[in-house]
This record gives structure tokens, C-alpha cells and sequence, in this order.
């Protein structure tokens, strides 16, 4: 080979290594669910319907609680499509924010959203509402929620007071001292039943569980913890679990073992800068202690779910600071380790792609729909929009 010939080659084999670095991976396909607009677009939920369809749901507006104009929006992505439906809106409380939907595609076929409206632009002022769809909603029109309501939380008043202050107690002093300001007002709500009773948000789907139970997980950042709301009767009643000991751990995702164990990986809404986890022998009544993982998390949602090869998955920003990486990991061994890993999403810091959900289809395909923000977070060039991304797990299992 002459040098002319080695220097050409040198410089095919570069450019194919550039195309191959931008272009978007074998097996990886990422869609828009509408083009990018000026408006705060967050926190997304995507379901399977009994019928094949997607069902994609996350709020909108210009902000977040303290914007009365946010509403809850969804899309359609119909069986066999390669485009989502035009969006709808798909709750508003006229004069107050609708925010965090969470979507969950019942075993009888109904459609449920849970979703909290905010009264007093706080987060300690939510209200959880819920909506009902029967099985015969699809693609391409709006939802026609057949029954509506409020969904009351209402924890054991002794045990939660008592919860709280565990946590508390186990925070060093310089955690206390960093946190101080949240912490001050702990120790009287914490009694308060009002403040015990409003103020739990969902993030992620609804469960439903061998033995036919169904959990909601929920969080409420007053306290900076979580809990289940259970039903046993397909959602006609609604019970309280009780509140998980760790603070800061929110947001809460469930994965059941083998053995019946649950699972909960949550956010980290502390000073620990990784994803935490608790289990529950009892079907999500009780917590055990909550312990960070290794896995890092910078303060930004996660989704764990088990895939029909029995690994698990989890969706999360592998960062301990900046929301530019969107990973998934998987786990062979229930969640002791997760040594594979593959990015959906990494950018520069000035990129945000978060809030992931994630399932699997009953044809093996994996489905994320997650915040997608290449502009600043506020001002005049603010533009987002709900990105979908689908992929084989073989695709993640050959790592980046």
C-alpha cells in the first residue's frame, strides 16, 4: 500500500468512525411526539394499550406549579404507525396546574391517569385526582374519560409523625445543616393531618400484581418521602401504605423479584447524589430502611422495570450532577449489579434529556418517552418537546 493509498484510508476509516459517533445506533429508533415548541413540556408517561396502541401523556405550559395555564396533554402512537397522533389535551382544572401524569393500562383493558392538581402553586398543595377510560379508546381521537375523581391518601397519622422524625434523626449534622430550611417545618406538619394528607404526587406507572393487588407509588416533597396507595378491589378503594424511612428519596419505581420481594428504586432528592432503593415483603405495605445503590443520580427521575427475559432495566441520568445523559442499564442478578450499559442521550451540559418512562410491549420492543430540551431551561429560546425512543434489549446488551 503507498502512502497515498494508507493516508486515503486512514481517512475513510475516520470518517466512518465521525458517521458512526453522530448517527443514531443499529436497533435505536428516536421520534419527536410533536415538533419542539416554547412551552415547558415535562414529565411524561407512555403505556400499551390492550389493542397495541401507545398512549403517551406529560403536562404542559409555561412552567410548572405556579403557572395556572399548565394542563395535562397526550398523544397516540397507533399500532403498526411510525408517527404520533397530533397531541390533546387530556385534563385541565380551569385556574390551577395540572402536572406529573401517570398513566397505567389496567388488566380488565381500562386506561387510568393519576395526576395531582396543584392548589396553592406548592407542591405541598397537590391534590391526586384520577380519570378512567374504558377499553375502547384508541387512536387517533382524545380521550373520553368515562369517570373522574379525587383519590385520598390517608396515611396512619402515629406512624407517619414517627417516620418522619427517623429520618430526620439520621442525618449528620452537616446533612441537618444543608437542609436546614426544608427541615425547620418537618417536625409540625409532620402531625398536621392536613399536610400529611395532601401533597402526593405520582411519577411513574401503576402496578398491578400477581396476586391482583394494585400499586400506585406516590411522593410528596413536604416531606421528601414516599409511599403506595393499594387497592385490592381494581381500584374502587384506595389505601395507604405506609411512608418509606430515608429522606429525600422520592419518586418511587417498582420491580418484583422472583421471591415476591418488591423492589423500589427512587430519585435522589437529598445529599446522597445516587439512586436509592428500599424492598417490601408484604406487597408494598412496608419498607425496609432505604439504601443508596451505586448507581449515580443527579436529582432527576429514574424508571426500573423487568423485561420478559426476566433482566431488569433501569432508565436514569448516570450523572451525580447535570441532566445530559440518559442511560440504560441492565441487571441479570435482580438488581445486585448492573454492569451493562447503553446511552439513549449525551450531549453537552448545556442539554437536558430526563424524566424518562419505560416499557416493554408485548413484542419485546423497550419504549422511552423523556423530556427532550437542547435550549436553556427558561428564556426567550426555551424549546422542548416529549422525544420517544424504542430499541430491542439486544441492543443495549451490546453497551455503547
Amino acid at each position: 500500500m503507498t502512502r497515498s493509498t494508507r493516508a486515503f484510508a486512514g481517512i475513510w476509516v475516520m470518517g466512518l468512525f465521525a458517521a458512526s459517533a453522530t448517527a443514531a445506533p443499529p436497533g435505536l429508533v428516536k421520534r419527536e411526539i410533536f415538533g419542539q415548541e416554547p412551552k415547558h413540556n415535562h414529565a411524561s408517561c407512555v403505556i400499551e394499550t390492550p389493542r397495541g396502541d401507545l398512549l403517551a401523556a406529560w403536562y404542559s405550559g409555561s412552567g410548572e406549579r405556579t403557572s395556572d395555564d399548565v394542563v395535562i396533554k397526550a398523544a397516540w402512537l397507533a399500532k403498526g404507525a411510525d408517527a404520533w397522533s397530533p397531541q390533546f389535551q387530556a385534563a385541565d382544572t380551569p385556574g390551577y396546574p395540572d402536572c406529573n401524569p401517570a398513566l397505567f393500562a389496567a388488566p380488565d383493558g381500562r386506561v387510568w391517569m393519576f395526576w395531582p392538581t396543584i392548589l396553592d402553586h406548592r407542591w405541598e398543595g397537590a391534590l391526586l385526582k384520577y380519570a378512567v377510560a374504558d377499553p375502547s379508546q384508541g387512536a387517533p381521537g382524545p380521550i373520553r374519560w368515562e369517570a373522574s375523581n379525587v383519590l385520598h391518601i390517608t396515611p396512619d397519622a402515629g406512624r407517619f409523625a414517627r417516620t418522619v422524625a427517623d429520618s430526620v434523626a439520621k442525618l449528620t449534622d452537616e446533612q441537618r445543616s444543608k437542609y436546614a430550611k426544608e427541615l425547620e417545618t418537618f417536625s409540625k406538619r409532620s402531625t398536621d393531618l392536613l399536610y400529611q394528607r395532601l401533597g402526593w404526587m405520582p411519577r411513574v406507572r401503576a402496578v398491578a400484581l400477581p396476586s391482583g393487588r394494585w400499586l400506585l407509588p406516590l411522593y410528596c416533597d413536604t416531606f421528601s418521602l414516599s409511599l403506595m396507595a393499594i387497592s385490592d378491589d381494581q381500584g374502587k378503594t384506595w389505601k395507604a401504605g405506609e411512608v418509606t424511612d430515608g429522606f429525600g428519596a422520592i419518586q418511587p419505581s417498582i420491580v418484583r423479584k422472583n421471591d415476591g420481594t418488591l423492589v423500589a428504586y427512587f430519585r435522589d432528592n437529598g445529599p446522597h447524589q445516587k439512586i436509592r432503593m428500599s424492598t417490601s415483603p408484604d406487597e408494598g405495605v412496608t419498607w425496609t430502611e432505604v439504601a443508596d445503590t451505586a448507581l449515580p443520580n443527579p436529582g432527576a427521575g429514574i424508571e426500573a422495570t423487568r423485561l420478559a427475559s426476566g433482566a431488569w432495566a433501569m432508565v436514569y441520568n448516570d450523572l451525580p450532577k447535570g441532566r445530559h445523559s440518559l442511560a440504560v442499564s441492565l441487571s441479570d442478578d435482580e438488581g445486585a449489579t448492573w454492569p451493562i450499559t447503553r446511552h439513549v442521550e449525551l450531549d453537552e451540559p448545556r442539554a437536558s434529556f430526563h424524566y424518562p418512562s419505560m416499557m416493554q410491549a408485548r413484542d419485546g420492543a423497550i419504549h422511552l418517552t423523556y423530556t427532550y430540551n437542547l435550549g436553556k431551561a427558561s428564556g426567550a429560546d426555551r424549546k422542548s418537546t416529549i422525544m420517544h425512543a424504542t430499541f430491542p434489549e439486544e441492543w443495549v446488551r451490546h453497551g455503547d
